[in-house]
């Protein structure tokens, strides 16, 4: 039994990319599912599929390299990290994305920003 749905879809990613896998298969919950649609809106992941109780996401590559090179898991279930729209920390430089959950729905760090909303920040990917 799972306790943290997206702490295990971040160790399924890194773990299907280390495998050289071209697809992953994770459990679905509403807060996955919203997570996937922003990563693949930003084209860090491929398409994602819902096949009966699971979301099957195709993993992308740029050449053998995987397109995600990083993942970090930020807010956690027992501590909890809160941003504004302006102090959002930066990425990898700004190469790579926060994902939040603001009162508007999950989206990625930058169109937060641009709507002027904070919200918890889920996770850092680059």
């Amino acid at each position: 039994m799972v306790n943290d749905h997206l702490s295990d879809m971040i160790a399924r990613i890194n773990n299907g990319y280390r495998s050289g896998a071209v697809v992953v298969e994770i459990p679905i919950t509403k807060s996955v599912s919203e997570v996937l649609r922003v990563m693949s809106e930003e084209g860090f992941v491929g398409q994602v599929e819902k096949k009966g109780d699971k979301l099957v996401v195709t993993l992308k590559y740029k050449g053998k390299e995987p397109a995600i090179m990083g993942i970090k898991r930020v807010s956690k279930p027992g501590v909890r990290i809160y941003s504004g729209s302006s102090t959002q920390p930066r990425v990898w430089g700004g190469l790579g994305i926060n994902i939040l959950s603001t009162n508007l729905g999950v989206m990625s760090g930058k169109k937060a920003k641009k709507i002027k909303a904070g919200g918890e920040i889920i996770c850092q990917v680059w």
